[in-house]
């Protein structure tokens, strides 16, 4: 079995070699994409499973087309496999649907031996991704977390609480504002990111120096991994 084995691998058989190439290019390729989809990611939370899958789709591609090759048979058969299945997987961000056509790019240029295509084209969208995050087109000014209390509905307590806003935050948006108490309340949802050096502590504290405010709460939304 060794010998047998040994054969396969020496220059009279490069096919085993190819595949092997092949699928290590793959893995390096989709590798480089998935790190860009970390590091360009702008949300509170991306799951580690898809940036696996990102990885992991790639190198089935690759296979996959190896296994093809040149045939229209073992295509078309393939289509019907796959027609069978069922992807109820929903991707909620467009964005990541374009990064999994990417992964699956990278892989099927490596199965049809367009090496100079795939590394070409994967350095690009990379490049290009990068470029994005740092343009206009990223989200440069996301807010930091949700702010929620309730206040006495009269002029001086809305004043001091747009004194205490504008002192800590950079940009609040109000989000929602509802009537408590017949109308002699407010409650307030306010989409709030602080000024630099300004903490969110002291930001509370001095929004619990009114008065007539009740209820503070400040979610904050620190970026997370999902397992």
């Amino acid at each position: 079995m060794l010998d047998t084995l040994k054969l396969q691998l020496t220059s009279a058989n490069p096919a085993v070699i190819s595949i092997i190439y092949s699928v290590l290019l793959s893995f390096v390729l989709s590798t480089l994409i998935a790190i860009t989809y970390e590091k360009t990611f702008r949300g509170l939370s991306y799951s580690r499973n898809f940036v696996q899958s990102l990885i992991l789709s790639s190198i089935v591609a690759t296979t996959v087309m190896q296994a093809i090759g040149d045939s229209l048979a073992r295509g078309l058969g393939m289509l019907g496999a796959l027609a069978i299945i069922r992807f109820r997987t929903s991707l909620r961000d467009p964005r990541d649907i374009i990064f999994i056509f990417a992964g699956l790019a990278a892989g099927i240029s490596v199965g049809v031996k367009g090496y100079v295509i795939a590394v070409g084209g994967t350095i690009g969208f990379c490049a290009i991704a990068v470029i994005l995050y740092f343009s206009p087109f990223g989200q440069t000014n996301y807010f930091d977390g949700m702010l929620r209390f309730n206040l006495e509905n009269n002029p001086s307590s809305k004043d001091m609480l747009e004194k205490v806003l504008h002192n800590y935050c950079k940009i609040f948006a109000l989000v929602t504002l509802r009537d408590m108490a017949q109308g002699n309340r407010l409650d307030y949802a306010y989409h709030v990111k602080l000024r630099r050096g300004k903490s969110n502590d002291d930001f509370i504290e001095e929004l619990k120096k009114i008065e007539t405010i009740k209820g503070v709460h400040l979610l904050l939304q620190e970026r997370t991994v999902e397992l």
